[in-house]
Parts: structure tokens; sequence; C-alpha cells
């Protein structure tokens, strides 16, 4: 009897989405491997919950106790009194009763009568004749309605990536009718379609590599070596590893790794959120001056626009000055000249996992040998980013071979956790903005701005200013449709500026950048509180690094490097 009850109550621990009561507080974190290597999965917790119980009622007649504190205790998060979950953990309890509280049947029935009227007139608006007769009148009214969804996505309840994509296909629809036949339609979207899919492969290959480095905790042998607990110390600490960080990294990432380190060696505080914040600026900073640290600057460099040697010599300096002036500025506040920081003895306790050197070296290898590799066969970068992808692999399921409980250090398990959303949202973007380049409307907006703006430096500034508004993918997607290469040539300054201005005007605003939303989301940052204590410090460093840039151009000054000697450098 004991048995068959041990084994209906294991059979309903792993089935159930809920954890027993006596461990409500408990929650199956989803960390990013930089924080947690090996976690199990979660009906096998459940199990295990339920069978340990199990075997304590059946080995006595009294009442049975309270199911044990799980035996893993590194994937579990002891939640708050007020259920508040770190944003990265499971949140499927917490989620759950948050919406048995808070259900609103009106909010639903409103939303869907919005999205039903939505179809309606996007359906009556292609059989109309309307369409094609003004069909960049009605493209530019789906797109800003579109933009609009994305801007607005935490009010209207809806992922900014399904609305890109939505949009998308409504903005190629309207191009189908308009354009003079559908062939014409079908042959732009072909081409638009061959480009937009460089840059996804090239962000899949990176984000999973970076994913795998993460898994095996390979970032822990950066950020073990950062011992200062001087205020003013560790704010210049962390700005400069997440500098450097980031130009190897993407900004994201490296977001999401050095706030997770922050967690370990500062408690919450205003500090905290301060130390935050220099990690945004320097995550946006460090990603403007290569190829690879931001995806802006991916994009220019894939399409032809930069190239890695130029824009490497051309940005540093200002990338470096839009991050040391607010350092600067930042060193002078209340909380920089605070006491003394006491570290957590959670960053000790973590290890690296089996071999995790070795997967480091090889994926931060594969990472910056990109550049390489397109200048040694002339092939395009996400080819190189693939092969990189490729031979991490095979390494990973060489040296995990019969390790069954090791499968999360794999390549399978990395490419579940890393941001597909992100990805099908650039997707969604980049096929938006083909669409209205194949239709000539950025051509005429770029006319419209030579014509009232002629400076291009003024141009590239002020795109930047808009980058702290509006999302910085479609900006420079927009922009690249709006001036070709015979406008501005390759490696010009108004390139270099665009890379510049979209990767670090976002750190004037917290929803400006993907780093700013995460660490947003990440330590409860509000809007305000950001704006008050760091919008005008980023303001400064951005302005400072467009003067210096100017500066720098004007004086023929540039980053020295004996890379210039290696014959395949300059060419790729």
């Amino acid at each position: 009897m004991a048995l068959s009850f041990c084994l209906l109550a294991g059979a309903r621990a792993a089935a159930s989405p809920s954890l027993p009561s006596s461990a409500a507080l408990l929650q199956r974190r989803h960390l990013p491997p930089a924080v947690v290597v090996g976690p199990l999965p979660q009906a096998q917790q459940r199990w295990r919950r339920g069978t340990r119980f199990c075997r304590a009622s059946s080995s006595s007649s009294s009442p049975p106790p309270p199911p044990a504190p799980p035996e893993e205790p590194q994937d579990y998060e002891l939640l708050d009194t007020t259920g508040n979950c770190d944003p990265l953990c499971s949140l499927d309890e917490v989620s759950s009763q948050y919406f048995e509280a808070n259900y609103k049947p009106k909010d639903d029935l409103l939303k869907a009568l919005t999205i039903f009227a939505t179809a309606l007139a996007g359906a009556a608006a292609i059989n109309h004749s309307w369409v094609a007769a003004n069909q960049d009148i009605a493209m530019v009214l789906v797109f800003a309605v579109g933009y609009a969804g994305i801007i607005f996505e935490e009010s209207l309840a809806f992922n900014k990536s399904g609305v890109a994509i939505l949009m998308a296909v409504c903005l190629w629809v309207v191009r189908s009718i308009g354009a003079p036949s559908t062939d014409v339609a079908v042959q732009e979207l072909s081409h638009t379609t061959a480009e937009v899919s460089e840059i996804v492969f090239f962000l899949l290959g990176a984000m999973t590599i970076v994913e795998i480095v993460d898994a095996h905790q390979g970032f822990k042998l950066v950020t073990d070596n950062i011992s200062t607990r001087s205020p003013k110390a560790l704010l210049w600490v962390i700005g400069i590893v997440t500098f450097f960080l980031s130009a190897i990294l993407d900004n994201l990432t490296s977001t999401i790794v050095m706030v997770s380190l922050l967690r370990k060696l500062v408690p919450p505080s205003e500090y905290r959120k301060l130390l935050g914040a220099v990690v945004v600026i320097a995550a946006n900073a460090g990603g403007a001056w290569t190829p690879i640290g931001d995806v802006t600057t991916t994009m220019l460099w894939i399409h032809g626009q930069i190239t890695t040697l130029n824009i490497m010599q051309g940005l540093f300096i200002p990338s470096a000055v839009s991050l040391a002036v607010p350092l600067a500025l930042m060193s002078l506040t209340s909380e920089a000249n605070g006491s003394s920081q006491e570290s957590s003895s959670l960053l000790s306790s973590e290890q690296m996992a089996p071999r995790g050197q070795l997967v480091l070296a090889v994926g931060v290898g594969a990472l910056v040998s990109v550049p390489v590799f397109k200048a040694l066969t002339g092939l395009p970068p996400f080819m190189g980013m693939l092969l990189g992808l490729g031979i991490l692999w095979i390494l990973t399921d060489a040296i995990h071979y019969g390790e069954t409980e090791r499968q999360q250090l794999k390549v399978p398990q990395a490419l579940s956790r890393i941001d597909t959303q992100g990805i099908l949202f650039f997707l969604g973007i980049l096929l938006s903005v083909g669409s209205l380049e194949s239709a000539g409307i950025l051509r005429q907006l770029a006319n419209y701005l030579d014509a009232t703006i002629p400076n291009g430096d003024l141009i590239a500034s002020a795109i930047g200013v808009a980058s702290a508004i509006i999302d910085n993918v479609p900006l420079v997607a927009a922009t690249m449709g709006m001036y070709d290469l015979t406008s501005y040539p390759q490696d010009s300054d108004f390139w270099q500026l665009i890379a510049f201005c979209a990767g670090t005007g976002g750190s004037m605003l917290i929803i400006g950048s993907a780093a700013g939303v995460a660490f947003m989301g990440m330590e409860k940052v509000d809007f305000f509180w950001y704006t008050r204590k760091v919008s005008g410090f980023a303001l400064a460093g951005y302005a400072a690094g467009i003067m210096s840039y100017l500066a720098a151009q004007n004086l023929h000054i540039s980053l020295p490097t004996s890379l210039a000697e290696i014959p395949f450098i300059p060419g790729s």
C-alpha cells in the first residue's frame, strides 16, 4: 500500500504544474548557464520531491512530515515574501498566481475585438483598389501602426516579435498589389530575404556559441579576477571589463553576464543600480567599435558599409570617451563614494564546468576569427560564424560523450535557450524595411533629409538621439536603405558615425537598447530612476564621443595598430 501511494504521489508530483504547498516559495531557476550548471528536468525534480515524501511516509506510521528541501540547492532560489521571482527564473507559478488575482475578462474581450477589427480592416484594404493606386501611403500607414505596436508592446501586452512579423507580411502583401507585377514583387522579396538571412544566420550562430561558453561557466574566468571592493574603483573596473567583453560578445549577453555578477558582488542598493547603469553604458559603447559587438554594427559590416580594421581604428577612441566621461561624472556621486562593499559567498561557490577553459578558448576564438575568415575566403561573415559553431558543436559532443548528466552543456540544449524571439524580431523588422526600400519610400525620405539637413554628421547624430526612443535596428536598417554606397562610400565618416551613434545613443534612455531593457527587467529599475540618475551622464558621454570622433578625423588621429601590416585584414 505504501509503495502504491509512493508511486502515485511521485507521478502526481511529476505531472503537476505547481509545486507542493510546503515548498511554494521555491522556484526552479532558469538562469543563464553562467549562474547555474547542471539543471535537472522539471518533471524529474518533481518526481524526486514526490518520492522523497513517499519514502519518509512509508518508513513511519506517524503523519508524514513535510517534504524535505531539494537535494540540489543550487538549482533553486527562495522567493521573497511578496512572491516576486528573480526575472531569470521560472515564472510558471508566480505568473499563474498573478493571473488568477488580476484576471479581467473585459480586457481580454477588448483585445480580441481590437485584433478582429484590425484583421477586418486589413482584409478590406487588401481587396480595395485604393491600395494599388496609393501604395506608398498604404505602406507608410501599415509601418506606422506596426511600429506603434512595437513601441507600446508593454501597454498592449503584445510581443514585439509577433507584431514585427505580422507587419512584414502585411507590407509585402501591399507591395505585391502595388508593384508592376507579382513577379517583380517576388523578385524583390527574394533579394531582400537573401540579405536578411545573412544577418539572421550570423546572429543564430553567435548567440549559440556564447550560450555554450556560458553553459560551461567560461566567463567565470573573467569575473573571478574582479577583487576590488572600493566603490569608486569597482565602478571603473566593471565599466572597463564590460566595455571589452561587449566588443567580443554582444551588448545584451554582456549585460546579462555582468549584472548577474553584480548580484554576487554587491548587496541590493542604489549603488548596485548605478553599477548596473554603468554596465548598460559600457556594453553599448563597447559594442560600437567592433563588427561583432552590436547587431547594428554587424548589419553595416555584412552589407559592406564598414570594414573591420577601419571601424576599430575609427571608433575605439570615441567609444572609450563615451564611457570614460559618464564614469568620471558618476565617480563624483554620493553612491560611488560610500563604504566598501562585501561580496557574497555565491561567487566563490560556483564552479566552472569540466573543460570550461577549453570551450571558452574555442568559443572566443571562433567569434574573433570571423573577420579573418571573411578576408581569407571572401565568403559572407555568417559562413565563418557557422564554421565556428560547427567546430564547437563537434567539440562539445566529443568531450561530453557518454555523460548523460551534462546534456545541457551541448549545442541542442543551448539552441533551446537562445533568444529566438529576438532573432524573429530582427527578421520581421529587416523584412519590413526591405519592403519600404523596394517601393522607393526610403529613397524619397533620404532626398528629403538631404534637402532639409545637408550635413551628414547632423543626420547621423539625430539618428543616435532617435535610437534612445526608437529601436536602433530599424533605424539603421532604414538608413542603409536610404543611402547606398554611391551616396556615402565604404568606411566614410557617415557610416562610422551611424555605427557609433546608433550603438551609444540608446544608453540615454533605459528603453533605448536591448542592454537597458535587460537591466531594467533583471534589477527592477524604474524608467524615471534611470532618466533622473543616469540619462544626463549618458548624454554627456554621447556628445563627448561625437566631438572626439570629429576632432580625431580632422586631426587624422586613429587607434595605432600593427594589424595594418597583416595583408588580409585591410580588405575584411
